[in-house]
């Protein structure tokens, strides 16, 4: 079965940038039709960011639950040691994506979106074919989103399949691995790497430089190569991963050629923007190396074709996606916009958690600036502590300008903090001065107080530390 639609905006992809997009350019009135071949939600919806955090909860809520077994703390005891049954964590994880991606599939209907489900694939920069389920969809549109998200980089000699796992497969194990080699340090594979060790199982983590989390500074990864060690987690620096075979992992490294004993080696490289099998090949747009390349409005190459997301380039986050997404849809209705923020915040969820938005001191100081730095522990805060936040080395930092106190930067490392983000971008893109930060009052007992505290210290007197 045939059919032809006909529409004024096209998104191709589900993901937080397409249907953010899709959402936006119908409540403004746009007749919008989005593609997607799987579920709606994308890779961060159903593969990454929910699941994995799922799961992440879940471990951490085991950890803590051992720490009662015996003489206990906080006055709790377990008389027996608690079990963790993967594949239980699993359909919990598995019903909360279900739920979020049906509430994207009302969102849609509720903005008048027509989805379309199936594979798309160009003719040209206005029409594309979508093959789907014994049915074929010629679509036409005036406006096009590009929004096809990415895929886990694929290593030579570790083939994704059987015991060589992505992120996907290691999200949806039905039981939990007895010894898990995680190749690469990176953010995906250090937060799973400490779920999976939380849960029980053996972990060592291969990476090919000589440090982990290289998006941030030492300081903020300090506390959690601490717990690493502190738990376990076997950290192999300057080794690679070269190939696999009966359970054992062949590793190169400056002491030689070895190889590790594992069930499961979860493959955690990278991601590459998705650029295959829709059709790129059919539009003449500009590439930015594997990116399509856009402008500040995310406009492409081609008259009224856009692109969004982790296809148009760094960071590649859902939430940036989603931002590009909203905004194009505005800018299609008639609105004037630039994606032009002043800092787009990132969390990453390990053991203790980091977080921040802006530049760090060293970035700072890079970019030619004179800067004040304030750090106030959390091991000084009365709410850390009362969560038991406190003990893992962890801090929040403001780093501002010398000469007019201007906010560059935030940042933290340690339990609860991603919740605190929110409050540092909003000060940078606000334009705040520590004056600024040193004036709101907190709410106290809270970890919030930790921000003021920093910003107080930046200018020399924080309270209490």
């Amino acid at each position: 079965m045939s059919d032809s639609l006909t529409t004024q905006v096209l998104v191709i992809g589900g993901g937080p940038g397409g249907y953010v997009a899709a959402i936006r350019a119908g409540q403004l009135g746009l007749k919008t039709v989005l593609v997607e071949a799987g579920q709606l939600g994308g890779t961060c919806l159903i593969r990454g960011c929910i699941p994995s955090k799922a799961l992440i909860h879940a471990a951490s809520k085991f950890e803590d639950m051992t720490k009662h077994v015996g003489d206990g703390e906080l006055g709790i005891r377990l008389a027996e040691p608690p079990s963790f049954e993967l594949d239980g964590a699993v359909h919990w994880k598995n019903g909360i994506v279900n739920k979020l991606t049906g509430g994207v599939g009302a969102l849609l209907k509720k903005a008048r979106v027509q989805v379309v489900g199936g594979w798309a694939r160009f003719v040209d920069g206005k029409s594309c074919i979508v093959e789907g389920d014994g049915t074929t969809t010629h679509i036409t549109a005036e406006h096009v989103i590009i929004a096809t998200g990415s895929v886990p980089v694929e290593m030579p000699g570790l083939p994704f399949g059987g015991d060589i796992l992505s992120s996907t497969e290691a999200l949806s194990l039905p039981e939990l691995p007895r010894h898990l080699a995680v190749v690469g340090a990176g953010y995906i594979g250090m937060e799973l790497g400490i779920a999976f060790r939380k849960m029980g199982a053996e972990v060592t983590i291969v990476e090919a430089t000589d440090r982990m989390l290289p998006s941030y500074d030492a300081d903020l990864v300090k506390p959690v190569a601490k717990w690493c060690r502190q738990h376990g987690v076997d950290v192999r620096f300057r080794t690679k991963a070269v190939g696999y075979a009966g359970g054992q992992l062949k590793l190169d490294s400056e002491n030689g050629e070895t190889t590790l004993d594992c069930d499961k080696v979860l493959v955690t490289v990278g991601r590459k923007p998705n650029t295959q099998g829709w059709g790129l090949d059919r539009l003449v747009v500009d590439m930015n190396g594997p990116f399509i390349k856009v402008n500040d409005s995310c406009q492409t190459s081609m008259r009224k074709v856009w692109a969004i997301g982790d296809v148009v380039g760094e960071p590649m986050l859902a939430h940036k996606a989603s931002a590009q997404g909203e905004m194009v849809a505005e800018i299609i209705a008639g609105e004037r916009r630039k994606f032009e923020p002043a800092a787009i915040p990132a969390v990453c969820f390990t053991e203790p958690e980091i977080a921040g938005a802006g530049l760090s001191p060293d970035e700072a100081t890079a970019a030619g600036h004179e800067i004040k730095v304030g750090t106030f522990p959390l091991a000084a805060n009365g709410r850390a502590l009362t969560m038991e936040a406190g003990g893992d080395g962890g801090f929040v930092r403001v780093t501002a300008r010398a000469d007019n106190h201007l906010i560059l930067g935030v940042h933290a490392v340690g339990a609860h903090v991603s919740e605190l983000t929110g409050a540092f971008v909003q000060a940078i893109e606000m334009g705040a001065v520590l004056e600024d930060l040193a004036g709101i009052i907190q709410v106290h007992p809270t970890m919030s107080e930790s921000f003021h505290e920093a910003a107080l210290a930046a200018l020399g007197h924080a309270i209490h530390a």
